[in-house]
């Protein structure tokens, strides 16, 4: 399969959202919430014209030279809050200097093709190649399958703040090393 990793095109928007919502819905099965999710239906405004945030997608070139976007990567100069993150996590991260990682997904079926890895190498060079920025971090959900082995192998975990409850998120925050 030959798959293209690049920062995201107006014309990979659909896709990318297409990635991301079918990722809410059916692999963590929590759907659309806007709180947390108002990124997803303004991928323009969150990512191509905002400074210091970017969208990073895998595409398929199918042989009819059809392009399917298939996995998703994205940055922004947001640093955690709490709540509902500990207060003294948020407290680490300063406001315009801190950069975290959203929204990497893969479709199941183009999973193990090492696309995540791809677009979060991607993500950690440009923000490296972001004035301003003095972290890279991110959260995962550790229920969510080969989630936290993943991060394990890119990342160096800075809190596991799981509390053993399967109803909740079972959450481990990680930093990436750039520069």
């Amino acid at each position: 399969m030959r798959y293209d990793l690049r920062q995201a095109r107006p014309d990979d928007l659909d896709g990318a959202r297409s990635v991301i919502l079918d990722t809410l819905y059916r692999d963590l099965g929590y759907g659309y919430t806007p709180a947390w999710h108002g990124d997803v239906i303004d991928l323009d405004g969150a990512y191509l014209r905002t400074p210091r945030h970017a969208l990073f997608v895998a595409a398929l070139t199918h042989d009819d030279g059809r392009e399917e976007v298939v996995a998703t990567t994205a940055v922004r100069a947001v640093a955690p809050t709490s709540p509902p993150h500990p207060a003294w996590l948020a407290e680490r991260y300063p406001a315009g200097r801190t950069a975290q990682l959203f929204r990497v997904y893969v479709r199941p079926e183009h999973r193990r093709h090492g696309l995540a890895r791809g677009l979060v190498d991607l993500a950690t060079r440009f923000v490296a190649d972001t004035p301003g920025y003095d972290v890279l971090c991110l959260h995962t959900d550790t229920r969510v399958e080969g989630a936290e082995a993943f991060w394990r192998s890119v990342a160096k975990e800075i809190h596991d703040g799981r509390d053993g409850d399967p109803t909740r998120f079972q959450t481990v925050h990680f930093e990436i090393p750039f520069g």
